[in-house]
């Protein structure tokens, strides 16, 4: 059996491919950027071609690199930014409209009338979603009813829908192959995930043709083989799952209250519930976390929307900085009598708040406050918001305990910024010794269904941290600073 497993991390604004061994070492990586298109206000699209020609581009460099052929890959494994929308000819293989990004807020006025007709409590029980622009389905919606011709097409079965996944599935397989995995479908607000599968109410209110779905299959399963012609020999696509998701595997988080969270340009808190799918109180996403052997793990799962972007803003807003790893020495430098606050609600704030009309506030200022009382209070939101999340789980689902934190993300690198998030959350905070763990996580998936790879257990023991850091904040000082952050969001909401 060939020993490497490649891993295709298509990303919100680039295409990575990664090459793992057996033992899930990292041998070979390539990256590409590709373009945004914002046509109008609040609006953000992908060209699906460039998409596609990034992956296939990643791909061929990754296995030149290694000088690997594609008889040495046992398997391919796509993880994928969520949500994102494409609708294309099953015929040409080519989209009808540019990708509709998960960012993308078009759909804002048609969710408000789907929540003004009640929709809401029937789409929470189903999908375990808030109605949200952020999800496929109005996106879908969006295109059929916009796109001349699109809907009477998508009603004769000649288009077909995916989430990136499906897409790059569909043209790898040369057309061959329709499919997601459960957890890319769990985050269209169409699949319904108690039962399993496509709601059809949903799917008749929202105008959807069911024809124009793909096939659900586990997180590991077989999804086809690549075209040989692409990368000179047929590969096997064994594993897909979305990036959140593949996170969540990678960090291990197999069993029920475990936690992990990804610290990009924002932030993604999974809490594994097991079998149970919890219903959120408090404003947070019920979801699946992976599904094996035709059985779903469920979690709960909160979204931060401005975590790295608040180091971006004091680079590229204010000029305060010239890289980002400069925020760490300015936080140690800042006086520390002085205690400013700041709600990143840049475009709104996330869970459990979800408040899109919020905008970002600083409060505490004083004559003497400067660029290091700024960044630190742009790095201790991040561990701010966190707690927010990890209240909200607690207060719906009461197996957390004192878990650890397992983190992956650019933001982990900044030993000063985990070692608040340890203290505000008094909680320990593992940092893994491979940060790659989307990759890792969908490149096991693949690996494992391949048979080349560990099984559950043994890959889970095989997680280790490179540095656990442990909360050494008193209580009382803890309490009082995330209290002082607190009036600050209400003030910012009240705003």
């Amino acid at each position: 059996m060939s020993g490497y497993v490649l891993a295709i991390d298509q990303g919100t604004t680039s295409s990575r491919a990664m090459l793992f061994d057996a033992g899930l070492q990292v041998r070979a990586a390539a990256q590409q950027e590709f373009a945004q298109h914002y046509p109008a206000p609040g609006w953000v699209e992908h060209d699906p071609e460039d998409i596609w020609s990034s992956v296939v581009s990643c791909v061929r460099a990754v296995l030149e690199k290694a000088g690997l052929a594609a008889r040495d890959v046992a398997a391919i494994g796509i993880t994928n930014q969520r949500e994102t929308t494409i609708v294309w000819g099953r015929a040409s293989g080519r989209a009808i409209h540019n990708a509709i990004v998960w960012q993308d807020r078009r759909t804002a006025p048609l969710c408000a009338a789907l929540r003004e007709e009640g929709l809401e409590s029937e789409v929470r029980r189903k999908t375990g979603l808030l109605i949200d622009p952020y999800f496929s389905a109005t996106k879908l919606a969006w295109v059929l009813e916009n796109v001349p011709g699109a809907l009477a097409r998508a009603e004769t079965g000649a288009l077909a829908f995916g989430t990136v996944d499906s897409f790059l599935i569909w043209r790898l397989t040369g057309g061959r192959v329709h499919a997601t995995d459960a957890t890319n479908a769990a985050r269209t607000m169409l699949y319904d995930i108690r039962a399993g599968g496509w709601d059809a109410a949903l799917c008749a209110r929202l105008g959807v043709p069911m024809a124009m779905l793909p096939e659900v299959r586990d997180s590991a399963a077989d999804f086809g083989m690549t075209e040989p012609g692409l990368f000179g020999g047929a590969i096997g696509i064994r594993g897909v799952a979305g990036d959140q998701q593949a996170a969540t595997v990678g960090q291990a988080c197999f069993q029920p209250g475990m936690l992990k969270a990804t610290y990009g340009t924002g932030c993604f808190a999974l809490l594994n519930t097991g079998a149970e799918l919890v219903e959120s109180r408090n404003r947070l996403l019920g979801t699946i976390a992976y599904q094996l052997n035709g059985a779903p793990t469920y979690a709960l799962e909160g979204s931060i929307f401005v975590a790295g972007a608040a180091v971006q803003w004091l680079r590229d807003g204010l000029k305060l900085i010239g890289a980002a790893a400069e925020t760490q020495a300015l936080a140690e430098a800042a006086d520390a009598a002085q205690e400013v606050v700041l709600v990143p609600a840049f475009t709104g704030l996330g869970a459990p708040h979800w408040s899109p009309e919020a905008r970002g506030a600083v409060f505490g200022l004083t004559r003497n406050s400067g660029p290091a009382e700024l960044a630190r209070a742009a790095l201790e939101s991040v561990g701010y918001q966190t707690r927010d999340l990890l209240q909200a789980m607690r207060a719906d689902w009461g197996g957390i305990g004192q878990a650890v934190l397992r983190v992956d993300g650019g933001m982990t690198a900044s030993d000063w910024t985990m070692q608040f998030l340890a203290d505000i959350l008094g909680a320990p905070v593992d940092r893994p010794r491979l940060l790659e763990t989307t990759a890792l996580g969908v490149a096991w998936l693949a690996g494992m269904q391949a048979g080349i790879c560990a099984g559950q257990k043994e890959f889970a023991e095989s997680w280790s941290a490179e540095r656990r850091f442990a909360q050494s904040m008193p209580e009382p000082e803890r309490a009082r600073k995330y209290a002082r952050w607190q009036r600050a969001v209400a003030a910012t909401l009240a705003f």
